[in-house]
């Protein structure tokens, strides 16, 4: 458990000012010649070239970020804020703020003449750290206060304005970036540890409003993450949100990380810790769904701008929520400039990308009559489908050494596959089958579990299909599904067991790992966002025993080869032994590019020791075994282990070999 820092208020600490410094892309633009009247309270003056333009309304500008939202320069030697907002069915647009006294009407933008539907404007003397809403006459003279869809930076709900802020920062992870296409790799070590940052651990644990700093992140969490041996870390969605309870689902600031733990700068600050730790960083990714808060994007001019007006298409029953229009040109542009942004300015290893099925499907929780075909009657989105395959060429052409990872939880055909070969374009997808199939065996007494092993095999049937990374997320330890080991059947000792069980056929079943926050020491607790992680269960031998269990599976990941060089691919597997149904002993083998790499994995699925058992293997004759889930150290028995095992060749033209090992209850071995 790390040690909480006893000198940090339970409060954050208060954002540090700073003067940002724009982009040399930004910094060519400034230098271009503007026509300025300098006795408005808003210059005319404007950063689009025509080309801008025409992108951004066919779909095709993704560094948006760069020309919209508030911009700190200098205009004829005067500092101020130059503001743009795409509002094309308003009738006026003023900026509002701390610096004019919330005035609607003193700070009025231009609309652009090409009928872009920008409003734009310098505003002398508005500097970095200023509160501002756009007051809009929309549609049907309706009035709407709004915040800025390209901030950086937003006020701490409830309050809801944008704040004046760039995301300049001095990166020191030049060598992490150099070397990241290794740690990135498909035929790497891939072991997530996904993270809910405000509830991981607070400052004080009886409080919901106690958060630590992005600063005390990088003293808490950093290490943490080094020391369980993880290779990434997802941060469940960063981005500003008003509502705690959506978890960071339901955001309003699409280019702004939250506030609640400090300013961007100190969110670059724990990126940039990540990597000089050598731990990469995904973040979780909603394109799928907005809110409807006033201040956000639903009908943002009066009308629906970001969204489908058939809300047969334009809103989610399921989150009470709406749909990006993602026919729309503008609404493409605004969308994948966003996800280029996290990688451009915050260095993101990886997007998550949340309920891409919903995104995919017309009918996706909808009865019939509810939903309309497309133009060649079935039931995929087109235009989401283009803009996935957009999004994804984009970050890999721009990016090519990050992953994107779809939660994809059907049987969508080619998620992962690239686009030129009709797939999604995905690195990675969410293998949900799995993740089912595998809680539902485990959950079974072991007595019956004998009668289900077809299907505890059935993922290795089409494992090939995509590539996929087996997750054990939050969704399945909340809303009454209960924590991992209360999954798990028999006494104390057996829950505890058969959780080990499960975590080692996890880190030994081909694929990238993912295991959510306190499954790595077995919380007794279903998580609650309003509450810090149970901690003080670390003081038990049991709870210590488990964190060691992933402690070691991380290890044996990162340093066995044959768990990963070939984890997406035929040759990397190998059932062993699956003709013991009535003791429910499985045996597989993982293997590298070398034959001296297999690993031999070993599962007594049932609480019966099982001494001498005997299964034939072929290639090497000599095992060691480098991996006992009920070793007493992670507070198994300790009483069956294998420091030598007996090999006799039975077939020497094949090089078969009948190996005798001693197998401990509801225990898992591996061999090298």
């Amino acid at each position: 458990m790390p040690a909480k820092n006893p000198s940090v208020s339970k409060k954050q600490s208060a954002a540090k000012q700073v003067s940002p410094t724009p982009s040399p892309t930004l910094m060519k633009k400034y230098e271009e010649i503007h026509f300025v009247d300098s006795t408005q309270p808003v210059w005319n003056y404007s950063l689009f070239t025509e080309a801008d333009i025409v992108n951004f309304q066919q779909g095709t500008h993704y560094r948006l970020y760069e020309l919209f939202g508030n911009k700190q320069l200098t205009v004829l030697n005067t500092p101020g804020t130059y503001f743009a907002v795409w509002a094309p069915n308003a009738t006026a647009v003023t900026v509002q703020g701390n610096f004019n006294g919330w005035n609607k009407e003193s700070h009025p933008l231009k609309v652009r003449l090409d009928k872009s539907g920008i409003w734009e404007g310098f505003i002398p003397q508005v500097l970095a750290g200023t509160a501002y809403k756009y007051h809009i006459k929309g549609f049907a003279g309706l009035l709407l206060d709004k915040a800025d869809p390209f901030a950086h930076y937003a006020e701490l709900r409830p309050q809801s304005a944008s704040i004046t802020w760039q995301t300049a920062y001095d990166w020191q992870d030049a060598a992490w970036m150099k070397k990241r296409h290794l740690a990135n790799a498909l035929n790497a070590p891939y072991s997530v540890y996904e993270v809910h940052l405000a509830s991981w651990m607070r400052p004080d644990k009886n409080d919901e409003e106690s958060y630590n700093t992005y600063e005390q992140a990088i003293e808490l969490l950093v290490p943490y993450v080094k020391e369980m041996g993880f290779t990434h870390v997802e941060l469940m969605p960063i981005n500003e949100h008003p509502f705690d309870g959506s978890w960071g689902y339901q955001g309003t600031g699409y280019f702004a990380p939250t506030s609640r733990f400090g300013n961007p700068q100190g969110f670059a600050a724990l990126v940039d810790a990540f990597h000089q730790a050598g731990i990469g960083v995904i973040l979780d990714w909603v394109p799928s769904h907005f809110p409807y808060d006033a201040h956000g994007l639903f009908m943002f001019d009066g009308t629906h701008t970001y969204e489908y007006a058939d809300m047969r298409k334009g809103y989610h029953p399921d989150w009470n929520s709406y749909i990006f229009n993602y026919k729309r040109g503008e609404v493409k542009s605004f969308l994948i400039s966003s996800a280029r942004f996290w990688c451009d300015q915050f260095h993101m290893d990886g997007l998550r990308v949340d309920a891409v099925s919903s995104m995919l499907r017309l009918d996706y929780s909808r009865n019939h009559g509810q939903w309309e075909p497309n133009e060649f009657g079935g039931n995929g989105n087109i235009e989401a489908i283009a803009f996935i395959k957009d999004l994804n060429e984009t970050l890999y052409r721009d990016f090519p050494d990050v992953q994107t990872i779809a939660e994809e939880a059907t049987d969508w055909p080619g998620v992962s596959k690239p686009t030129f070969q009709d797939g999604l374009g995905f690195g990675m997808k969410w293998m949900m089958g799995w993740m089912h199939d595998t809680l539902d065996y485990f959950k079974l007494d072991p007595i019956y579990r004998q009668f289900q092993q077809d299907k505890f095999t059935f993922s290795m049937m089409y494992f090939n299909d995509e590539n996929f990374m087996l997750p054990l997320s939050h969704d399945e330890v909340v809303h009454g599904k209960s924590p991992m080991l209360y999954k798990m059947p028999g006494d104390d000792w057996q829950k505890f067991a058969n959780l080990r069980l499960l975590y080692t056929y996890m880190f030994t079943h081909p694929g990238a790992k993912l295991l959510f926050m306190g499954d790595e020491f077995a919380s007794t607790y279903e998580w609650n966002h309003k509450s810090e992680l149970p901690w003080h269960l670390l003081q038990y031998d049991s709870h210590l025993g488990m964190k060691k269990c992933i402690q070691q599976l991380n290890g044996l990941y990162k340093t066995e080869k044959a768990l990963y060089e070939k984890q997406f691919g035929n040759a990397g597997f190998e059932w062993v032994d699956l003709n013991h149904r009535s003791e429910s002993v499985m045996a597989y083998k993982r293997k590298g590019e070398k034959p001296n790499q297999d690993v031999l994995v070993i599962l007594n699925m049932t609480p019966i020791a099982r001494e001498n058992w005997t299964l034939t293997v072929s290639g090497k004759g000599k095992w060691k075994e480098i991996f006992n889930s009920d070793a007493s150290d992670l507070w198994g028995k300790g009483e069956l282990t294998n420091p030598e095992i007996k090999s006799k060749l039975v077939d020497k033209t094949n090089q078969t070999y009948e190996l005798t090992v001693n197998l401990p209850p509801l225990s898992g071995i591996v061999l090298r």
